[in-house]
């Protein structure tokens, strides 16, 4: 992973935070659930929520943000 870098801050300086791949999509999933407000500034609603029996599909998160519009999230695996 490139570009964007992660750093750890203390009293007596900073240390990188090295990147690591999530064991599986519902880690990622939960740990974004659990803190989406303050990631996003998003307040959570659902986990998995279904689309109903036309679309027949299920939002991986849904949420809303500061007007109350719908936010969707979407996680995929990149191995």
């Amino acid at each position: 992973m490139s570009g964007l870098k992660l750093f750890h801050t203390t009293k007596s300086g900073v240390t990188e935070v090295m990147p690591r791949l999530a064991e599986v999509e519902s880690d990622v999933q939960g740990l974004v659930e659990a803190n989406m407000e303050m990631l996003l500034g998003v307040r959570f609603l659902a986990s998995e929520y279904s689309t109903g029996p036309v679309h027949g599909g299920r939002i991986d998160s849904l949420g809303l943000d500061e007007n109350g519009s719908p936010v969707i999230v979407e996680f995929t695996d990149r191995r």
